[in-house]
Order: C-alpha cells, then structure tokens, then sequence
C-alpha cells in the first residue's frame, strides 16, 4: 500500500516565511511606480512646453506666446492656446495651418496634460504678477509670459521629495 506524502509544517512555514519576505521586497516598488511614472511624463510635457515656447518666442520678434496683441499687452490663456496649435503670422495672430501668411507652428498637435491633476489649462500669470507660492491644483500649468516660466499646476512631490511645482 502506498502513503500519500503531505507536506510538513516545518516546510509549510519556510514557503510562508519566503513569500512574505518577496511581497515586502516586490510591493513598495510596484507601489511607486505609478509616481515615479507620473513624474516622468510631467517633467516629459513640461519640456514640450517649454520647447514651445522657446521656439515660438524666437520667431516672433522675442514675444513670447499668450500676448493678445504683442508684448505689454493683456494676457490670455485661449491665446496662448492658440498659438500653440495653429498656425501663427509674426504678429501672432492665429489661423488654421496652411493659410496663406501664416508661416509659423502649429508648434504642438495637441496641449499636454498635467499627469498629476489631469488638466491641460493654463493659467496665466500678468506681466507684473510673480508665481504663487504654491499652486492651486485648479489648472495643469501656470505661465508667465513676460519671462517664458512655465510651472506644473499641482501640489504633492516626487520619490525624492521634490515639489512638482519646483520642477
């Protein structure tokens, strides 16, 4: 006759033991993966928008964009907007690609969103007006036109501490 063979408890408590020290090795890091993901793809748009902006700003007689009719005058972020998906005159007048007299852009084929509170707004800060000192989670990007910073609209911080807004 042939006995069946079970595992003893001894056995039993090594695999327990094992797969308890795996899931405290392999959980924190599956865990912060979705940060540290999240961080790349901010730091990942927020060189697109700044690319824009430099690109812009240089065909544009040093304008940046966002000014609703030249430097000095009023802000707008629909503008800003605007001027990143059509096509631009060097005035920065906006028109759909391909209008006759409207050489620059579209610079961006769609505006990015901020991976952390999932806008793509902008809030545009006046030419006097400095940056908050903390953002208000209520828009994907803050922007000063007078001196082409761009910022993430979004509290928290990264794996290594770093205020997103600090980026």
């Amino acid at each position: 006759m042939c006995r069946a063979k079970a595992f003893t408890l001894v056995e039993i408590l090594v695999v327990v033991v094992l797969l308890g020290i795996l899931a405290a090795v392999v959980i924190p890091s599956v865990a912060n993966s979705g940060t540290t993901a999240r961080a790349g793809v901010l730091k990942a748009n927020l060189d697109v928008l700044r690319r824009f902006v430099l690109v812009y700003t240089s065909q544009h007689g040093e304008v940046g964009p966002g000014y609703t009719a030249g430097r000095g005058s009023p802000v707008d972020a629909d503008v800003f907007i605007a001027q990143a998906l059509l096509a631009s005159d060097a005035e920065g007048q906006t028109a759909p690609r391909g209008t006759a007299g409207y050489k620059y852009g579209p610079y961006l084929s769609n505006m990015p969103r901020n991976p952390c509170n999932g806008r793509a707004t902008v809030r545009m800060l006046a030419d006097g007006e400095d940056f908050p000192a903390a953002p208000d989670n209520g828009h994907g990007w803050i922007y000063r036109a007078r001196t082409g910073e761009i910022r993430p609209g979004n509290s928290g911080t990264d794996d290594a501490g770093r205020a997103y807004y600090a980026y």
